[in-house]
Parts: structure tokens; sequence; C-alpha cells
């Protein structure tokens, strides 16, 4: 019994330790959370607005006015790019993504058997989980654990239009998880180009901003005005408006990585919690019961003598 009583006392020590480790964790994720939260929030309406015109230009304005609105009849490369984590313990967050990512792919492939499929990879975690699927990666960049400049999308940026422009990519879109509240993430598939009107490609699921994308569309019936040109507008507006929205997908993708870290670290805590008061009680029940066991031999012992 002495022998039970000291294993459940060590599994509580080491218990105790993992539970003051998931506990500072939880508090550095929710610190880093609130940052990235302020960050996509205080972009996130000039990402929306912006793609918003950028759909509604592409609907009204002759493709051969830049090549980035011109459309490919034929889909034979795709590239993807997919912004995921660069650790781990964050529950099913890169998980999902990568999933969600797998799906539009087999989908795709399924109608075009011949479709080949070029990575870029921004986070280790979704480097090393596609890699494992057999997918072919071109390009892999850095991830920050906090996003804060633009600048830092403009190699990818630079990348994918040129590759889109040079005939390497007939279509681009990009993967990334849509902050949603902290409770929820939501892993999305969006087009980046060609540059057209709004296009699902989340199975049916709306964007969620509070705003349905029907109600969104209807508030730009506007005829537009180019000045000096259009050819000097679009040139200089087009790929600018790209990198706002790759800039705000690592933004949400911030915002939703430490969320989830924070919730898995928050009932990894919990977990330890009641395994310890488990463990606490079966701890004084052992003693207890080795108390009981030596009480009982005294009086056995005290009655023979007595006899």
């Amino acid at each position: 019994m002495p022998q039970a009583t000291r294993e459940i006392k060590r599994r509580i020590r080491s218990i105790k330790s993992t539970h003051q480790i998931t506990r500072a964790m939880e508090l550095v994720s929710a610190a880093k959370m609130r940052r990235a939260v302020q960050n996509v929030l205080a972009t996130r309406t000039y990402a929306q607005l912006g793609w918003q015109l950028l759909s509604e230009l592409s609907a009204r304005t002759d493709q051969s006015r830049h090549p980035l609105l011109a459309r490919r009849e034929q889909i034979k490369r795709l590239g993807l790019v997919i912004i995921s984590s660069n650790r781990g313990l964050c529950g099913g967050f890169n998980h999902q993504l990568t999933h969600r990512t797998n799906q539009y792919i087999q989908k795709n492939r399924e109608q075009n058997p011949q479709l080949e499929v070029d990575l870029v990879t921004v986070g280790k975690r979704g480097r090393d989980i596609m890699l494992r699927t057999g997918h072919n990666i071109v390009a892999e960049f850095t991830k920050a654990d906090i996003t804060t400049r633009i600048e830092v999308v403009a190699p990818i940026a630079k990348l994918l239009i040129s590759d889109y422009l040079s005939g390497k990519s007939d279509r681009v879109v990009m993967a990334y998880t849509d902050f949603i509240s902290p409770l929820t993430q939501k892993p999305i598939i969006k087009q980046l180009l060609p540059i057209v009107k709004e296009v699902d490609l989340n199975l049916g699921s709306a964007r969620v901003a509070g705003v349905k994308q029907e109600e969104q569309a209807a508030n730009f019936n506007y005829e537009y005005l180019f000045e000096p040109t259009p050819d000097a507008v679009l040139e200089n507006l087009l790929p600018r408006l790209l990198e706002v929205q790759l800039y705000q997908a690592l933004l949400e993708s911030d915002a939703s990585e430490h969320s989830a870290r924070m919730m898995s670290m928050r009932n990894a805590t919990d977990a330890a919690h009641d395994m310890i008061s488990s463990l606490t009680l079966a701890f004084n029940q052992a003693r207890q019961a080795s108390i009981t066991t030596e009480l009982a031999d005294i009086t056995g012992g005290r009655a023979a003598l007595g006899a």
C-alpha cells in the first residue's frame, strides 16, 4: 500500500507541472490573440471593400485591359497558397486547413484529371503535412508569429503574379483560416487570379463578416471613371489590392491560430486539474485504507496478547 501512495504522489507532482506549463501557454496565447484580433479587425473592412472593388471592376471592365483580368479557357495548372502555423499545440487548426485544401484539390481533379497543382506554403506545419501527402511544393515562405507589416507579403504576391502572367499557373487560389470568434475559426479557399466577381469555393458557405455576399454586391452598383487612363489605374491598383488580400489572410490566420492554441491549452489545463482532483481523491482513499489496515493489525495483536 505505501508503494501505491508513493506512485500516486509522483503522478500528482508530474501532472501539476504539466498544469503549470499549459496554464502559462494559455496566458501567452491569450495575449497574442488579443493583439492579432486587433490587427485583423483594423484592416478587415478595407480588405473587404478592396476585394469588392476588384470583383466589380472585373465584371465591368474589358478583360483585354489587363492580363490579371484575363480568364483561361482551360485550367491545366493550379497555383495554391496555403497559410498555416509554424508550431503545433493548437488543436485541429492545421489539420482542418489541410483537409479542406485536399478536398478542394480532389474536387478539381475529379473535373480535370490532368490538373497539376503547385503549392506555395506559408508556415512549417502546412508544408510538412502537404509534403507527407505527396503534393508538389514549388516555394515556401517563413511566417512570423504575428504579422505586422504588409511588406512581408510582397515576395509572395510577386511570385503568384509572375507565375500567372508567364502561364505557369492558369488559376491562383489561397487557403487560410478565417477568424470568426475566439471559439470559431473556419478554413476557406479564395480565388485570387484571375480576378473575377466573387466566386464561392467553400461548399456554399457565406463569408463571415456580418454581411451577406448578396448585400455586399448590392452596394456596388456604380459607374467607374479612370484617371489618368484605365491602363495606368489597373496596372497600379490590381497588384496592390492583391497584396492586401494576402496580408489580410495572414492576419486572419494569425488570429485563428492563437485563438485555437489558447482554447487547446485551456482544455489541457482543465483536464490536468480534473486529473489532479481525481488522483488526490485516490491518494486519500489509499492512505485511509492503509491506516485502517494498520489499526486493524494493532487491534488484532492487542486482542491476541490479552487472550
